[in-house]
């Protein structure tokens, strides 16, 4: 019976120590999750708040590398939006001095060339905040000593609890062998083993305050810290993309004023004395220009125009007093037809 018994215990033994060999494998780079209770309950209250702080930091550590991977790829994306940018603020320069005699299409060409390079400066701005600002201050605290040092407590303090379940299944096998048979040689078995639980328990509870309070204060920082990066991301993108839309719209206003200032200026062509004459009475004041002086004249209403062509652009060539120009045709009212030597029609 005592052989049977002696060979039971050397199973449990055996079987205790390979735990301790598996756990210590695979368990020994973090913070191991368990419900048994080693010591008390404050123990046990002391390991569920190293857990979960231990999981806390970890996951705002790896939301970090989320943000850090997120604005690197803003950054590449923003070198390459700089260069493509700048090749095209290149060529509209180019096209725009190489084909001023294309007046609409070069003028905008060279305003759009222009103004390119201020977009090309915002994002170059919005580049140098990411590194600056988002990137450099994460990394740091991603890798900085502070973090891994409260993590290697909180490990330390795993590894030691694990270590103290162990000794306290020793203590229970010396404890049943002390019942089993009282020998002077089991008793200070048993006396060695629960001094060395009372050391495991002192030095587990000044080890997971030390713990508790370096991982909490990483907590608080990292929330802190991630928090004001992410603002400072946002912010620095909005800022962006307002600055860019105001100079795109600027932009897009000059070059429709532009076109629309091109297309509504006269034409300059010489006068064609063959053409149809028809009298036109000026229904209001207005000012009219001077094909000869490029100046403009000063009509007065009731001033008589001959008007010689009407064209679609809403301008119209003739000659009043003595003088030949073009006058918006909006300002003129048609009034009889005077007879010329030539063959005399109605200009509509």
């Amino acid at each position: 019976m005592d052989a049977l018994r002696k060979q039971a215990s050397k199973l449990r033994e055996q079987v205790a120590k390979q735990q301790q060999a598996v756990i210590k494998q695979f368990g020994g780079s973090g913070y191991e999750s368990s419900q048994v209770m080693v010591i008390d309950e404050v123990e046990m209250q002391m390991h569920h708040q190293l857990e979960k702080l231990y999981r806390s930091t970890r996951s705002g550590r790896d939301f970090q590398k989320e943000i850090v991977k997120a604005a690197e790829a803003f950054t590449a994306v923003g070198y390459k939006h700089i260069e493509a940018g700048t090749k095209l603020s290149e060529d509209c320069s180019k096209y725009g001095v190489e084909n001023a005699s294309d007046e609409i299409l070069a003028k905008a060409a060279s305003i759009y060339g222009d103004a390119r390079k201020h977009v090309e400066k915002e994002q170059d701005d919005f580049n140098r905040l990411l590194f600056t600002q988002v990137l450099e201050p994460l990394r740091a605290m991603i890798t900085g000593s502070p973090l891994e040092d409260a993590r290697h407590l909180a490990q330390r303090y795993s590894r030691m609890r694990q270590e103290a379940e162990a000794q306290a299944a020793e203590v229970s096998r010396r404890q049943a062998r002390v019942r089993e048979s009282p020998i002077p040689e089991n008793v200070a078995k048993l006396h060695a083993a629960e001094t060395k639980m009372q050391e495991l328990k002192a030095n587990m509870a000044v080890l997971g305050k030390e713990a508790a309070a370096a991982l909490a204060a990483v907590e608080s920082q990292q929330q802190r810290l991630t928090f004001q990066r992410l603002v400072t991301m946002v912010e620095g993108e909005r800022t962006y993309h307002e600055r860019v839309a105001t100079i795109l719209g600027n932009i897009e206003t000059e070059m429709v004023s532009e076109k629309q200032r091109k297309e509504a200026a006269p034409p300059v062509t010489p006068l064609n004395h063959t053409s149809e004459k028809t009298k036109y009475f000026l229904a209001e004041a207005m000012h009219a220009f001077d094909a000869a002086s490029e100046k403009e004249l000063s009509l007065a209403v009731g001033d008589y125009v001959v008007v010689r062509k009407v064209t679609p652009s809403g301008w119209s060539e003739g000659e009043c007093q003595g003088r030949a120009g073009w006058f918006p045709t909006a300002y003129v009212e048609k009034r009889q037809r005077i007879p010329t030597n030539y063959t005399a029609t109605e200009v509509y």
